[in-house]
């Protein structure tokens, strides 16, 4: 009985640790993800100061597509500290597609975005 329980307990840490990792946060690391599967993008974010992220641009919905955004402030709460903008993003099918993001400053005119950040996506 504990050599069962000491298998299951082997298969299941080394099926934690061959997961791709579902979180990207570097520009320059492309992004490799199987079709169906969700990842993130995580960029930091302080929308205290105004300043907020939009995609720039058309996703490719063959490629992907946009689920959800939510910020997460950093511990501990302090007026004026950031956080993280998680972008939720769902593999559709297999190809290639670029996911552009604009940090942009406070403002009721249009403006240019004071950062961007492109990230290039491959589904497998």
């Amino acid at each position: 009985m504990k050599q069962i329980a000491l298998i299951s307990l082997a298969l299941l840490i080394a099926a934690g640790c061959s997961q791709a990792a579902t979180e990207f946060s570097d520009p320059n690391q492309p992004i490799e993800i199987k079709a169906g599967s969700e990842f993130n993008i995580l960029l930091e974010a302080n929308p205290t100061t105004g300043y907020h992220w939009e995609i720039i641009g058309e996703l490719d919905p063959n490629v992907v597509e946009y689920v959800s955004n939510e910020y997460t402030a950093d511990q501990p709460v302090l007026t004026g500290s950031g956080g993280k903008d998680h972008w939720k993003f769902k593999a559709m099918s297999t190809g290639e597609t670029r996911i552009t993001l604009g940090y942009y400053p406070p403002s009721n005119d249009p403006v240019e975005p004071y950062q961007t950040v492109t990230f290039t996506v491959t589904v497998k």
